[in-house]
This record gives C-alpha cells, sequence and structure tokens, in this order.
C-alpha cells in the first residue's frame, strides 16, 4: 500500500512539474509576472517580470498581457495609460535582479 502511495504521488509530482497548460509563453519563454497595486491605489499598478534576460521583447509583452488582465478583472477595459511601460525605449527600462519593472494605470 505505501509503495503504491509513493508511485502515486511522485507521478503525480512529475506530472505537475511538466505541465505547461494555461501558462502563456512569450518569444518562447515562460516569465514570472506580478501585478501590484501602487500605494493602495487600485488603478496604480506596477508589473514586475522575472528573468526579462531570457527575452527583453517576451518580458515586455507578458507585461503587457498582465497589466491588460490586471485592468479588464477590475474595471473590464483593457486602456492601460503607462508613464513607463513596455513601449518604453530600452535605455528607459528598470532592470532589477533580473526582473523587468513597469508602471501603468488603469483608467476609470
Amino acid at each position: 500500500m505505501k509503495f503504491a502511495l509513493m508511485i502515486l504521488t511522485v507521478g503525480t509530482l512529475l506530472a505537475g512539474c511538466a505541465n505547461d497548460e494555461g501558462r502563456v509563453a512569450f518569444d518562447g519563454h515562460f516569465f514570472r509576472a506580478k501585478v501590484s497595486k501602487v500605494d493602495g491605489q487600485r488603478d496604480v499598478f506596477q508589473v514586475r517580470v522575472k528573468d526579462a534576460a531570457q527575452s527583453i521583447d517576451g518580458a515586455r509583452a507578458a507585461a503587457r498581457y498582465e497589466a491588460t488582465k490586471y485592468c479588464v478583472g477590475l474595471y473590464g477595459n483593457s486602456d492601460i495609460i503607462w508613464p513607463l511601460g513596455p513601449d518604453a525605449p530600452a535605455s528607459a527600462l528598470r532592470m532589477d535582479g533580473g526582473a523587468l519593472t513597469f508602471q501603468g494605470r488603469c483608467p476609470q
């Protein structure tokens, strides 16, 4: 019984590691991106995309994707005002510890 339970557990863990279903690849890479509100304001947010060096273009697209999901989820609208966004020139990008950070606002 213990052996069967161990085999089932290991099989489940391995299947979970290989499952990319539901994840979206950008420029052939998967990125971990997180949206957080700024100073308690729901409409003003930051998007932090980790491991951006894999592909700067992919990281930009991942940020745009996450921000759009955020604004649509809160306000039902995909419009975003970007003070520092994915279309910013490369010289303006903020890279910190391998992550790119962008800032935007969902118009209400």
